[in-house]
């Protein structure tokens, strides 16, 4: 998987050693449409935290000692057998011997369970994801397992990788056998945390919700359960808070508060709760650092971003994000630059470099301001604030901790004059966005011309999970470093030509970005499909990256249009959404 997934054996979406990734899920039922050499037993991941069970568990030889060292219940407690069983052993025996005839163990009097784990559920979804290269199909429907827990108010949480592109959802509690029908409430992309819910009351019986504990302390135990490879009942893996810090969602792109464990999380434990000592939760499971020089790196969303989901949904009725500041900076570490800059001894910030076109601070913040403190709290040289005894941060967690439309008190250095500014906080506008948020790609079509806007999907469907490394330059410097202008500016380009008589001579362009049409700017998709099926002039003209231009006939072009469509059975000549509220 590479950043949402993990299909084993697809070249393209394999994980590669060093990557954070989201923990993957798995299960039966489907074999992989990409990989031809896999077998209708072979399962289709992706991520969610789910087990992989294409095969039987293997038969692992054990020593007499080792197996019959521990036994589980129904439910998936363990216990082990040196004291327990052999207590259970003389029960029976002394019972054997009053009465004269030998009867089971109740195992229910002899596991202690744990209340809080009555909680947490396996999520089951059936995925289908849109094909990202050829956008008026979906690829084939695959399914996954992976872990969640039930909350106060009727509603589960579990990661939003695990029910991406979802066409169903299923819970099941520990210890029973059927499956509910759950609803998606919310979907929070950048935070990788899902909302949902279940109608029917039955499954809402018997269950203690989990609650929430503090952020833990560093050498903190945590104990994570769920349902991870390696059998069908509950498991439980401990260990300590190693980390805190803020890291690298690697599902939305983003960069929040983290928890570094060094228990074991692996495949089926994503979306699964992290507790403490106390029984209370600390975190949610969500992906781990796969290296051959690194063991047992896991990583947690921690309450303090699971609290800010739950309590903008609950504000606003919808998932609205975590806003950004919406500036790049520089450190002023190198005290040459902080005297040219005029700062006092006493003055510490960091440099603006660049300020977002769309954000609202934008009207009020220059370049090469320096920023010396965010709603009152100073910022470092480095860019840290203080976060807790002994500990340092960076400052934009402050930023994360604010929500969507909220308003933040900046304070900043300019030509030797210290600034105030009262800044309305908004989410980030990418010009190639992480992500589509569950809808189809958009396309449109002209004389086997395939349009569409950039996103890191369809790079990755046409590049591979190393699509940072083999996309064109040009795609790649926009995605890195290009923002957007307005917040409904796309990245357009040809993503291919379908061959045809009147396409002669085109067909190698490919992935290349659409600058103009007939001499006006193409600000998005939608107004180029406008603009082409609204054009009355004898050619239609594309002016394209590197100088390049496409001329047709216009009449010649729309007429050849629908047969093209037909040759590929291609539905329509543009995706539904740019047919809404527009006359083409």
């Amino acid at each position: 998987m590479k950043r949402k997934h993990h299909k084993p054996q697809n070249p393209s979406t394999a994980t590669s050693p060093n990557d954070i990734v989201p923990i993957p899920t798995t299960e039966p039922g489907t074999s992989d449409p990409n990989n031809p050499s896999s077998s209708p037993t072979t399962t289709r991941g992706r991520g969610g935290g789910a087990r992989p069970r294409k095969n039987p568990r293997p038969n692992i030889a054990a020593s007499p000692e080792r197996r019959g060292s521990r036994h589980a219940d129904q439910n998936g407690d363990f216990t082990h057998s040196t004291a327990t069983n052999t207590a259970a052993t003389a029960i029976a025996a002394a019972t054997s011997d009053a009465v004269g005839v030998s009867e089971p163990v109740k195992w229910e009097t002899v596991v202690k369970v744990v209340p809080s784990m009555d909680a947490v559920v396996k999520v089951f979804c059936v995925h289908t994801e849109p094909n990202f290269s050829l956008m008026w199909q979906r690829k084939r429907q695959y399914s996954s397992s992976s872990s969640g827990f039930i909350l106060g108010g009727r509603r589960v949480l579990t990661n939003a990788h695990s029910v991406e592109h979802h066409t169903q959802v299923k819970l099941k509690k520990r210890g029973s056998d059927t499956k509910y029908l759950a609803t998606v409430l919310a979907i929070g992309t950048e935070c990788d945390i899902v909302l949902l819910t279940v109608s029917d009351d039955e499954f809402w019986e018997g269950v203690s919700p989990v609650e929430f504990g503090d952020l833990p302390a560093l050498q903190d135990a945590v104990t994570v359960v769920g349902y991870p490879i390696g059998g069908d009942t509950i498991s439980v893996t401990s260990g300590v808070v190693s980390r805190i810090e803020i890291l690298s969602y690697v599902h939305g792109s983003t960069e929040l508060l983290g928890l570094q464990i060094d228990a074991a999380i692996n495949s089926g434990n994503s979306g699964g709760p992290a507790f403490n000592d106390k029984g209370k939760c600390v975190g949610i499971a969500f992906q781990s650092l796969k290296h051959e020089d690194v063991e047992n790196i896991g990583y947690v969303i921690p309450t303090p971003v699971i609290e800010h989901f739950i309590k903008d949904y609950e504000k606003n009725g919808a998932y609205t994000g975590f806003p950004i500041l919406g500036v790049e900076w520089q450190k002023m570490e190198n005290p040459d630059l902080r005297i040219a800059m005029g700062m006092e001894s006493d003055q510490k910030g960091v440099r603006i470099r660049r300020i977002e076109p769309t954000a609202p601070e934008s009207q009020v913040l220059k370049p090469s301001d320096v920023i010396l403190s965010f709603d009152g709290i100073n910022i470092a040289n480095d860019g840290t604030v203080p976060f807790r005894q002994g500990e340092r941060i960076g400052f934009s967690y402050l930023v994360s901790q604010k929500y969507t439309g909220d308003y933040a008190l900046v304070k900043v250095l300019r030509d030797s004059k210290v600034l105030e500014f009262n800044i309305k906080l908004t989410t980030h506008k990418r010009l190639i966005p992480a992500h589509i948020r569950g809808r189809p790609p958009s396309y449109y079509i002209i004389a086997g011309f395939v349009f569409t806007s950039v996103s890191v999907p369809y790079l990755r469907s046409e590049y591979g999970k190393d699509y940072e490394f083999d996309a064109p330059v040009k795609l790649l410097d926009k995605h890195l470093h290009a923002m957007a202008e307005s917040v409904d500016e796309q990245l357009v380009v040809i993503s291919q030509v379908l061959v045809a008589d009147i396409n002669i001579g085109y067909e190698d362009i490919v992935n290349t970005q659409v600058h103009a049409f007939n001499g006006k700017p193409v600000k998005n998709l939608k107004s180029l499909a406008s603009m082409v099926e609204s054009c009355e002039e004898e050619y239609l003209k594309f002016e394209l990256e590197y100088q390049q231009i496409v001329v047709l006939q216009t009449k010649t072009a729309k007429a050849a249009t629908l047969d093209i469509l037909a040759t590929h059975c291609i539905p329509s000549a543009m995706s539904d959404d740019l047919k809404i509220d527009s006359k083409l």
